[in-house]
């Protein structure tokens, strides 16, 4: 169990605030009376943060797959000449 938690649970905790940030940003612009455009550029906003962390999961994925245990590990040596 502290495994699984330990693995997925940052995942989980943080797609979950994802959620609740997206009900922030459309309450924000509901209640600021924001057009459109307004809250298009919002959403942009919050959407290149989650790209963000979608891109950390992707890198940590593919460097664990490439057999590398850490990104430190990858970047700093151990094994790389």
């Amino acid at each position: 169990m502290d495994e699984w938690l330990t693995e997925y649970g940052v995942t989980l905790g943080v797609g979950a605030l994802i959620l609740f940030m997206i009900f922030i940003v459309w309450d924000l612009a509901r209640r600021s009376n924001a057009d459109r455009f307004g809250t298009l550029i919002l959403y942009i906003g919050l959407a290149m943060g989650i790209a963000g962390f979608l891109m950390k999961v992707v890198i940590n994925y593919l460097l664990e797959n490439a057999g590398v245990t850490s990104p430190r590990e990858y970047w700093c040596g151990s094994g790389i000449q």
